[in-house]
This record gives structure tokens, C-alpha cells and sequence, in this order.
């Protein structure tokens, strides 16, 4: 047997897999492993898919609508703000400078209102910080020209306002005007012009795009600026950037970049993925471990096969590498079966979602819940191979004790009875 160099023991593993002894308990226990170890891997690869679809989704909506980072007077007036867009795109490592300015105020459309948070901007130099111009679904964003009081609103904040294109809404702002009568709220007509959607509660809900002169013109800031946003050429250096850049100008500023401003939200994405991947992985070291209870049935079952197989020449390492065989077919089968599962639902998630959000009439994400309205997947080969090498690893683990146990088997004892 010893001449047939291994290959004997792979055969006669393999075939313990589809074992039909007794009444096919054994077969059924052995597909029942490699269904529980395929499962759990697929389950694993879909939710680190869904967990990196949400890191991705946040991160590329936050700098399409908050730029890379910012810099900001002190006191909320940029009196100089052309000095500093001029310094700013002098350094090579800055892609472009948009001015912008920021108020608070309600919107008003018959009896319906809402709070709004209003930012006057330059469309042309906004599109290049900010990709707010391609999250439009209505409207354009250079219909923001200056006197003419055009709006565009997030698409979550025109339903609450029953709002459409052409309308007619109107910005109060908590600054009175002094009368003699006392003080009046100061107000403004807004014609919408535009419509976007970003897909973020916090964007499509509480934020409104108004040109930079009428913002001026509305907050009385006399041509200063809140501040200005930068786009830069390398988005993970933005806080050295920045920081740079302030200094070039004479610094006395406050700078701000979409790591500091976020920073949260990717800890906790980050937290939470880790605890998923332990969580998860142990129901895959479960079902691996399954293949445990498996071989040590075959072991038993299999005791006068030992036996004579041992009375025809094999060794113990040969029986040991017979159901060491016979538990990595189950893992290997498992594990490409559980990663095929799992890559295909991966790439169709967000097509199956809507599809069942449109079958059943449910809504899986609240926007205003969860920040993001889609559910986004992104699949990282690098997962993948990490899943599947830790579930290999733990199928071939679970072999050795029933392995060990069948090598031991003396054949004299086993042929006892039969």
C-alpha cells in the first residue's frame, strides 16, 4: 500500500464523505457539515461586504458634499477670502478653492416649514471641490446666478416642503430688522431651481444651495465669506494640506478636513466591522467543528475497515491521512461552496434588496435612521481570502482528534466481534 504513494488514502477518504453505512446517517451528517460551514462563510463574506459597501458609500457622499477640507475665520467672517483662494491654489498639492457662506434659517411654503441650514456658493468653483452638481435629479446648479434668488434643496427636504421645481418658498432668518413696531423677522423669496439627492438623510434633509452674492446680500455679510473649501490631490493627506496652506496664508484661521469633521462615523464603522468579523467567525469555527462529531461517527463506523486495512499494511499515519482527507474534502467543498454563495449575493445585493423592497412594500434602510437609504455592497478579494483561509484552517483543525482517534484503533479489537 505504502507504493501507491498516499494516493489510496485520499481515495478511500473521499469516498468516506458519501459513506451510505448503516441507513446514509453518515452522508447525510457529512453534507449537513459542509451545508453549515458553507453557510456561515457566505454569511460572513455578505456582511463585511455590506459593512465595507457602508465605509465606501459614507465616505465617497461626505466629500461629495463637505470637500476635502476647509478653512474659516474665527469669528465666521472671511473678510480676505481671495487672498486665501489665490494662496491656496498656488500649492501644488491643492486641486482647487471654493469660497462659501453658511446660515441658519427656516423655510416656509404656505403653512409647512422647516429648519435649514443655507450655504451660498459659487456653482463654477463649487464643482470643482464639491460633486454636488452631479447629485442634482431636477434643475441645474447654475441656475444659482446672483440676483436672481434661485434655491436648490435636498430632495428630502422639497417632499417635506411639497416642494417642485418653479415654486415659490420662503427663507426666514432668526435676525430681525429693527421697526418701530418692533423686531421683525427678516425674510426672503426663493424660487426652487434644482433638486438633489445624495442619499444621506443628513444632506437630502437639512441643507439648501443659494448663490454666494444673495447669501451675502441675506446674511448682511458686506462680501465676507463663512470660508472657503479645498480640494486636494491626496484626500488621505488633507490634514497636513490644510494645515500647510493656513500657515502660507498668515494663519490666525481655524482649518477643518473630512477625517476631523467624520471621524466618528469611520471609527464605528471600523469597531463595528471587527466585531461582526469575530462574531461571525465563530459560527464558521462551529460549523467547522461540526466536522468533529462527523469523523468521530465514521471512526466509529468505519472500525472493521481500519482494521483491515491496518492487517493489509497501513500504518497509523496512513488511517490518520485517510479521515484527514476525508474532513478537508468536507471543509474544501464547504468553504468554495460557501464563498461562491457569497461573492454572487454580494455583487446582486443591492439588486435583490430592491427588488424585495419593491415586492413586499418594505424599506429596509430608513434614510433618516441610518444615514444611507441604499444598501451598498462592496466585496474586498482581500476578505474573501482571509474568510476562506480561516475556515480551511479550522476544517482541517477539527480533523486531527477524530483523525488520531481512528489511527489508534488496534485492528484486534476491532475484529473482536465481527
Amino acid at each position: 500500500m505504502n507504493n501507491m504513494g498516499g494516493r489510496y488514502e485520499f481515495w478511500i477518504g473521499s469516498r468516506y464523505v458519501r459513506s451510505r453505512g448503516g441507513d446514509g446517517f453518515i452522508s447525510l451528517i457529512s453534507a449537513i457539515s459542509m451545508l453549515g460551514i458553507a453557510i456561515a462563510v457566505a454569511v460572513l463574506i455578505i456582511v463585511l461586504s455590506v459593512v465595507n459597501g457602508f465605509e465606501r458609500e459614507l465616505k465617497d457622499k461626505l466629500l461629495a458634499m463637505s470637500a476635502h477640507a476647509t478653512i474659516e475665520d474665527p469669528d465666521g467672517r472671511l473678510s480676505d477670502w481671495r487672498a486665501w483662494v489665490a494662496e491656496a491654489e498656488r500649492r501644488p498639492d491643492v486641486e482647487a478653492a471654493a469660497p462659501f457662506a453658511d446660515g441658519q434659517g427656516l423655510l416656509m411654503i404656505g403653512e409647512r416649514l422647516s429648519g435649514v441650514k443655507f450655504r451660498g456658493i459659487e456653482a463654477a468653483l463649487e464643482a470643482q471641490v464639491s460633486g454636488v452638481g452631479e447629485m442634482l435629479v431636477e434643475g441645474d446648479l447654475t441656475s444659482l446666478e446672483a440676483g436672481k434668488y434661485n434655491i436648490v434643496l435636498g430632495i428630502e427636504l422639497a417632499s417635506e416642503l411639497h416642494a417642485s421645481i418653479g415654486d415659490k418658498v420662503t427663507a426666514t432668518l432668526a435676525e430681525g430688522i429693527v421697526t418701530p413696531a418692533g423686531v421683525m423677522p427678516r425674510t426672503r423669496r426663493f424660487t426652487v431651481s434644482g433638486i438633489y439627492r445624495v442619499g444621506m438623510f443628513e444632506f437630502d434633509r437639512r441643507l439648501a444651495f443659494i448663490n454666494l452674492e444673495d447669501a451675502q446680500r441675506l446674511f448682511r455679510m458686506a462680501g465676507d465669506v463663512s470660508g472657503i473649501r479645498l480640494a486636494v490631490t491626496d484626500i488621505y493627506n488633507a490634514p497636513t494640506i490644510v494645515r500647510e496652506a493656513a500657515l502660507d496664508g498668515g494663519g490666525g484661521v481655524l482649518v477643518s478636513d473630512w477625517t476631523h469633521r467624520h471621524v466618528n462615523f469611520f471609527r464605528s464603522i471600523q469597531i463595528t466591522k471587527s466585531i461582526l468579523f469575530v462574531i461571525l467567525l465563530m459560527v464558521v469555527a462551529v460549523a467547522a467543528f461540526n466536522i468533529v462529531s462527523t469523523l468521530v461517527m465514521v471512526v466509529k463506523d468505519k472500525q472493521s475497515d481500519i482494521a483491515i486495512l491496518r492487517t493489509s499494511g497501513a500504518t497509523p499515519a496512513d488511517i490518520l491521512r485517510v479521515f484527514v482527507t476525508q474532513g478537508a474534502v468536507i471543509g474544501i467543498l464547504g468553504t468554495v461552496g460557501g464563498m461562491i454563495l457569497g461573492v454572487v449575493l454580494s455583487l446582486n445585493l443591492e439588486t435583490i434588496v430592491h427588488f424585495m423592497e419593491a415586492t413586499f412594500g418594505v424599506k429596509f434602510l430608513a434614510a433618516d435612521v441610518y444615514f444611507i437609504s441604499d444598501l451598498p455592497a462592496d466585496l474586498r478579494i482581500a476578505d474573501v481570502i482571509r474568510i476562506c483561509s480561516i475556515s480551511l484552517a479550522l476544517a482541517l483543525l477539527s480533523t486531527l482528534y477524530p483523525a488520531w482517534r481512528g489511527a489508534r484503533t488496534m485492528p484486534a479489537e476491532a475484529l473482536r466481534y465481527e
